[in-house]
């Protein structure tokens, strides 16, 4: 059984990511391989004390890059399992705020 703060690993915060949770109300969130739908909405909602309308899971790839110097060498960087959550009007996360 795994608990509330496994399923949710790390907030993502990217360019786009600040867009949709100011515009669209949505936070995007790096979960665990094995969870589902219902249990990151659960999550969010006992963890942040919010509604959650709507939840959009999708799986990242594995990507493999050059490293800078020697041009030979592969870095792999392994997927991950990615949830974008969608909040009822007028609810927000905290974590997600800027600088006000």
């Amino acid at each position: 059984m795994t608990s509330l703060y496994e399923i949710l690993r790390r907030p993502i915060v990217t360019e786009k990511s600040s867009f949709q949770s100011g515009k669209l109300n949505q936070y995007t969130f790096e979960v665990m391989d094995a969870a589902t739908k219902a249990q990151i909405k659960e999550a969010v909602q006992t963890l942040f004390d919010v509604s959650v309308l709507r939840v959009n899971v999708l799986r990242v790839p594995a990507r493999r890059s050059r490293r800078a110097r020697s041009r030979r060498v592969l870095v792999r960087r392994s997927g991950y399992k990615k949830a974008v959550v969608t909040l009822a009007p007028g609810q927000s996360i905290d974590v997600f705020e800027g600088v006000k």
